[in-house]
């Protein structure tokens, strides 16, 4: 699956790994960088998704995206995400992407970008329209600074994921995911007020203020097939 990710905000919060290791699927065990693991909260806007390069699916293929994700690796080193949401305006692909086993939510998304160059914002609201977690709210934006932060080791870390980990039929499985290198900038929190992190079962973490926040202009990702993944062993 060929697609264009867009206006990308990540926030970071730094977590213990014995605090998400429950939620990842069989097999496959937190990513860690100087002894923790994070959770990430990310708003983006999802541009001509379709099935191949170059063939967006009309009317569905352009939506807004936010999703609540953990850091993963399996028994062969392959680094990933684990999605525990990902909320979205197309009840279609909601619906398709449930049927798979991805936890798609759908959700009302405004998506923000106001002001020039120098005083611009961008951000993601959201209200979840349908079970589970109907209602649950998230609102955030940032301010997108002038710093390069694409060579950050903490910044690589939290989005060159080659992948996601997920689970099919009790077995763990990695879907390949390729990119080139993100364009990332320092940005400044303005606002965060979050319900989703907590019902995607990782407590209220918007409480206190996000150990990273990155924005990018976006780049072209491709999906590839899912495959068996090693799981780590104890």
């Amino acid at each position: 699956m060929d697609q264009r990710w867009e206006r990308l905000v990540f926030l970071h919060w730094r977590v213990a790994p014995e605090v998400v290791a429950p939620l990842l699927p069989r097999g496959i065990a937190p990513d860690t960088v100087d002894g923790y693991t994070y959770v990430g909260l990310i708003g983006f806007e999802m541009v001509g998704a379709g099935l191949g390069y170059g063939r967006p699916v009309p009317r569905l293929g352009t939506f807004g995206e936010i999703n609540v994700r953990l850091y993963s690796r399996d028994g062969d080193g392959r680094r990933g995400v684990v999605f525990r949401s990902l909320d979205a305006t197309r009840a279609a692909v909601v619906l398709a992407t449930n049927v798979a086993g991805v936890p798609y939510r759908w959700s009302h998304i405004d998506i923000v970008d106001d002001g020039g160059p120098r005083n611009r914002v961008v951000g993601y609201r959201s209200r979840r329209l349908a079970p589970p977690h109907r209602g649950a709210t998230t609102d955030f934006t940032v301010s997108p600074g002038d710093t390069d932060m694409s060579d950050d080791p903490l910044s690589v870390f939290l989005t060159a994921r080659w992948g996601m980990h997920t689970s099919v039929a009790g077995r763990p499985v990695f879907v390949p995911n390729t990119h080139r290198r993100w364009p990332l900038r320092a940005a400044t929190l303005v606002r965060c007020d979050d319900q989703l992190m907590a019902a995607a079962g990782v407590g209220d973490l918007a409480a206190r203020p996000p150990d990273s926040v990155l924005y990018s202009d976006g780049v072209r990702t491709q999906f590839g097939r899912p495959y068996a993944a090693t799981p780590v062993r104890d």
